[in-house]
């Protein structure tokens, strides 16, 4: 149509690489741009960097951010934010601290985002000493820790078995003004899980509500589970029946969960009856669940082995057996 390409129209093609996950056309793009006559700008490369980190191409990513220095074209807050997500995204915990502490070097103020960024690679990471130092930090900057800055830190916390600061993280956000959401919940429940305080996990999932925040499976499932170690097999099935009555359905997970409870409280039984109860409600189980479950629960019955194969005939029959369902027909045959 003899219109000649400009910085706007090849600004916006990548942008729509970017948001469509296009990096390698992204790529292309800003690499054709020369040849169109059209000079890369920052807001090229950051288009460009975006589209490599929702990729989660981290090495690429600090590879046109290097390209931005040696053509001297300006970084912002923008292109290292981004730069950190991708690293952050990568298990890259060391080089999004360096890029965030880099900032300042090149007259780059660290925004909310970059910090929050950081924050999540040093959750990744299990780094949750230097998790809580950059939440406690960011006030210095003069910037306002929020929901996703906590619960990264009480994520950070909670695979690292530090229940208690989890607890202290979460029970101080309302004191930040910052809105506790079934994200920071079920993060810190877990954490509580972990640390085997299945009273701490079950006065978090009962306060829910009160705060406004919506329980999911994810919630359930991690108070049942943490109801195992103490054999806490009838508060584990009161979860449950909340759980329906809040007709939120059970997966597998949370099935798994309570028939690891009854297994560890010798309610055998029990176990064998909340199997067939996920048929009857149709809750949808890999083709392994049912030989696995009945492998930890001891059960010898022909007649329910049988019953439990024709389900497992029934899901085959339907979809391949992947490589991981074999695992229960192993334990089950052992």
């Amino acid at each position: 149509m003899k219109v000649i390409p400009n910085e706007i129209s090849c600004n916006a093609a990548i942008s729509a690489c970017s948001k469509g996950g296009q990096w390698q056309l992204a790529l292309r793009l800003l690499g054709s741009m020369p040849d169109m006559m059209v000079t890369p700008s920052e807001i090229s490369y950051n288009a460009a960097i975006s589209a490599c980190e929702k990729g989660g191409q981290w090495q690429l990513v600090l590879q046109l951010l290097s390209s931005m220095c040696d053509t001297r074209i300006v970084r912002d807050e923008i292109t290292y934010s981004a730069a950190i997500s991708a690293c952050s995204k990568g298990g890259q915990w060391q080089r999004a601290l360096s890029l965030l502490s880099s900032m300042p070097d090149v007259r780059v103020i660290p925004n909310q985002i970059s910090f929050n960024s950081a924050i999540s690679a040093c959750e990744k990471g299990g780094q949750w000493q230097l998790a809580l130092s950059l939440v406690s930090s960011m006030p210095h900057m003069r910037l306002v820790p929020d929901e996703i800055s906590y619960n990264a830190a009480i994520s950070a916390c909670e695979k690292e078995r530090r229940w208690q600061l989890a607890l202290g993280l979460l029970n101080s956000m309302p004191h930040m003004r910052i809105f506790r959401d079934h994200i920071s919940y079920n993060a810190a429940i877990s954490a509580c899980e972990k640390g085997g305080q299945w009273q701490g996990a079950l006065s978090l999932l009962s306060s829910m509500p009160e705060t406004r925040a919506t329980p999911d499976e994810i919630s359930f499932s991690a108070s049942i589970s943490a109801c195992g170690p103490g054999q806490q097999w009838q508060l584990a099935l009161t979860v449950m029946r909340k759980m329906l009555e809040q007709q939120v359905m059970p997966d597998e997970v949370c099935y798994n969960a309570l028939i690891s409870v009854c297994e560890g409280s010798q309610q055998l039984e029990r176990g064998v009856q909340l199997l067939w109860e996920s048929k009857e409600r149709g809750v949808f189980l890999s083709a392994a669940f049912f030989p696995w479950a009945l492998a930890r629960l001891s059960v010898h019955d022909p007649d329910i082995i049988a019953a439990a194969f024709d389900q497992v005939a029934l899901k085959l029959s339907a979809s391949q057996l992947a490589p991981q369902d074999m695992v229960g027909y192993k334990q089950l045959f052992h």
